[in-house]
């Protein structure tokens, strides 16, 4: 897959909102009567829609730094642990490489969520391991979210409404437009919710035994080695599904449209009203 591109300035109505890449212009977002045959009301060229699916992801997932990011503590944690084997110096050290993180995130002006997130999870994870005093809980409530997860991706797509269109519906300006209006974008978001669901339900599968019977240090490097090819695996496979599916529709850019019409026909009746 080729990398997706964060935008330039990740808030919204910023250079990058529209999903371009970096360095150009905004992709224009035509009425929906400017959409091409078989894109209704899409209101995105047929040349940039990768750009925007590349973006939106970026924005959803987190991008390369986003998966770095994720590593980089528990990295720090294990390596810690396995030359002191002392708990306290490694989650001070994970929390402050984490909190570091975060900060970098505002001080880039990134998105808060992603400058959150990890540090929470992070802390989440100090707080475990300090009350049970085993190293092996600082990955516990990453354990137990990414099963939740799974879960919530494969249920989700069972009851027709795939949380991966849930998620990234918003980011490409088409809400919920895909459930009723885009029934092959629907079968994408399908098929990449039933990916991710498989692909952490199968990494849960091989990390729980080993909570319980692996050394912690053995553990930590296992967490780590599996931290970013899994999440890859998903993004790549998700990034296919939408490059195949039909562009999203607008719904933003139809909304703005139609109040742009009763605005110019409340003016004509008014122009009218004056006349007479």
């Amino acid at each position: 897959m080729t990398s997706f591109q964060k935008p330039a300035d990740d808030r919204a109505g910023g250079p990058g909102a529209t999903g371009g890449p970096p360095g150009t212009a905004p992709a224009p977002t035509p009425a929906p009567d400017d959409a091409g045959p078989g894109r209704p009301g899409s209101g995105v060229p047929e040349g940039d829609s990768h750009a925007v699916t590349q973006a939106a992801m970026a924005e959803a997932f987190g991008g390369v730094r986003g998966m770095v990011e994720t590593t980089v503590p528990g990295l720090v944690f294990v390596l810690v642990y396995t030359i002191s084997s002392e708990l306290r110096p490694s989650a001070i050290a994970a929390l402050g490489v984490s909190l570091a993180l975060g900060l970098s995130r505002l001080v880039t002006r990134g998105t808060l969520k992603h400058a959150f997130s990890g540090v929470f999870g992070v802390a989440i994870g100090v707080v475990f391991a300090m009350m049970t005093g085993n190293a092996k809980d600082f990955y516990l409530p990453g354990l137990l979210y990414g099963l939740g997860l799974a879960l919530a991706y494969l249920l989700s797509t069972l009851a027709g409404l795939p949380l991966i269109g849930l998620i990234l519906g918003p980011l490409f300006r088409e809400n919920l437009s895909w459930r009723t209006r885009n029934p092959g974008r629907k079968k994408a978001y399908a098929k990449a919710s039933y990916a991710w669901g498989f692909i952490f339900l199968a990494k849960s599968a091989i990390l729980f035994p080993l909570y319980f019977w692996a050394d912690p240090k053995e553990f930590g490097w296992v967490i780590v080695a599996l931290k970013i090819p899994p999440l890859l695996l998903a993004v790549t496979l998700t990034y296919i599904f939408l490059k195949q599916a039909p562009p999203p529709i607008d719904v933003i850019a139809e909304m703005e449209a139609e109040e742009k019409a009763k605005e110019e026909r409340e003016k004509q009746r008014q122009a009218a009203a004056d006349r007479e």
